[in-house]
Order: structure tokens, then C-alpha cells, then sequence
């Protein structure tokens, strides 16, 4: 990946009603926090997604690595949510019930294990995905990462991925390059050009994706990245939102 080299937020296109719009959550909606469970979109953020969805007709998914019963407390249930990267999918509407599956007891085990030696760690469960949160003990992230890369050195069906002060283990088919694919494959996606916002590691799957599909990425925050234009933080996500909005209505 390279960085951008274009300023932030003027480059970024006003992106036109017969395109696909994908968002992730956290540090793109919401800024990070701490305790991840204390994050929620701003006000009216909601308001302004609906609008901007039917702006769109349809066509725009909110994909996250949280699982998407908790994405779909912190988000409107009338948009398309896609959770745990990728492995759980809700239609505008549904329900969402998540698919019961946890990581291998052994693996979670093994995991508690490592992080056990290390303070200031938490693991949160996000079905058959864990993330393991460090922001309140940054200087240890390498040498986590080092440790939980041999727990799963030489695993075919888990992955390990690192992104800001959390460390994720992941199934293999857990990508939201091959969510956003999938999605783009049907309606209301389907024939549209797609663009995908983010700000960690995980979302550059996506963005790669997008631009497979002769779409973009736009980046959240600094940081190296494969998108073609850069967004300063959250607030300058919602601006942009709200110049999209304005610029259609």
C-alpha cells in the first residue's frame, strides 16, 4: 500500500445517485473508543444515512468487523448491514440474529492464554471472530501481535489480522473485499460503481475490491492505503455526507 497524495477531503468525489456507497463504523462513522461498546453514531447521524439511502435507492450497506446483531443496535435496521467481516449479512429490515457460531473453544482458550500475560488487554467476542483491544497499553502491540501470529501460525481456517490498537483473528473467509463482491453481484449493488469508505486494515480488502469493480476507496485518518482519496476523520465523513445530500437535493 502507499499513501495518498492527495489533500484531504477536497479531492474526494461527490458521489453521484447511481453508484454503491459502502461504510464501515467504527473510526469511519464513529470515532474510536477505548470501550468499544460506548460507540455510537452522532446526532442525526441516522437521519442522515436514510436520506443519503434513499438518496441512493437502496444501494448503500454498512460493513463492519463487529457482529451485526451489535452493529444493528448502533445502526438504522432499514439499511443492508454486514457484520463479522463479511460472514453475517442482514437485508434492509431483517432481523438480526447473527449465526450462533463461536470461535473453536480450544483456540479461545489458547488466546486467553497469551493475552493473559499482558495488562491493559481486553478480547471482545464477535462471534467466530475476536478482537483483541490494546489502546490503553499501546507499547506491547508488537510483541502481542508476535505472540498470537504462532497461535495461529499454520492454521487453514484462521487469520490474523493487525489494525489501530486491536489485533483481530479471524476466519479464513472473513473479508470484506469478498462481502462487497458478493454484494455487487445483486440488487440494488449490482451494475453500480462501487465505493467504499474505511480507516483501518481490514477495510483495504474492501477498497481493493471496489477498485477491482472500477470503483474507489476513500481512507479514513493517516496511515498508508491502497484508496484513491483520504478523509481526515469521522467529522469529515459527515460533512462530506451532508455535501453529497445538499449537492443532489
Amino acid at each position: 500500500m502507499t499513501s495518498v497524495s492527495r489533500p484531504l477531503d477536497e479531492a474526494v468525489p461527490i458521489i453521484a445517485p447511481d453508484q454503491a456507497l459502502f461504510l464501515d463504523f467504527d473510526g469511519t462513522l464513529a470515532p474510536l473508543q477505548d470501550d468499544p461498546d460506548t460507540v455510537v453514531l452522532p446526532g442525526h447521524g441516522a437521519e442522515l444515512l436514510m436520506a443519503l439511502n434513499a438518496l441512493m435507492n437502496g444501494a448503500v450497506a454498512l460493513i463492519s468487523g463487529r457482529g451485526v446483531r451489535d452493529l444493528s443496535a448502533r445502526t438504522p435496521n432499514r439499511l443492508w448491514r454486514v457484520g463479522a467481516h463479511g460472514l453475517e449479512i442482514c437485508r434492509p429490515g431483517e432481523a438480526a440474529r447473527g449465526t450462533g457460531a463461536r470461535i473453536p473453544d480450544a483456540l479461545l482458550a489458547d488466546l486467553k492464554a497469551v493475552i493473559a500475560a499482558f495488562d491493559g488487554v481486553r478480547i471482545e467476542e464477535k462471534g467466530r471472530v475476536a478482537a483483541i483491544h490494546y489502546r490503553q497499553n499501546p507499547q506491547i502491540g508488537p510483541d502481542l501481535f508476535d505472540q498470537l501470529s504462532r497461535l495461529v501460525a499454520g492454521s487453514d481456517t484462521y487469520r490474523i489480522q493487525h489494525g489501530k490498537m486491536v489485533i483481530e483473528l479471524k476466519p479464513a473467509g472473513a473479508n470484506k473485499g469478498i462481502a462487497l463482491k458478493s454484494l455487487c453481484a445483486a440488487p440494488p449493488f449490482q451494475d453500480r460503481i462501487p465505493v467504499m469508505v474505511g480507516d483501518d486494515a481490514t477495510d483495504e480488502d474492501a477498497m481493493r475490491a471496489a477498485q477491482d469493480l472500477g470503483g474507489y476507496g476513500v481512507k479514513v485518518g493517516d496511515g498508508p492505503t491502497c484508496a484513491s482519496y483520504r478523509l481526515k476523520d469521522p467529522d469529515a465523513v459527515w460533512l462530506w455526507i451532508r455535501k453529497v445530500l445538499n449537492e443532489h437535493a
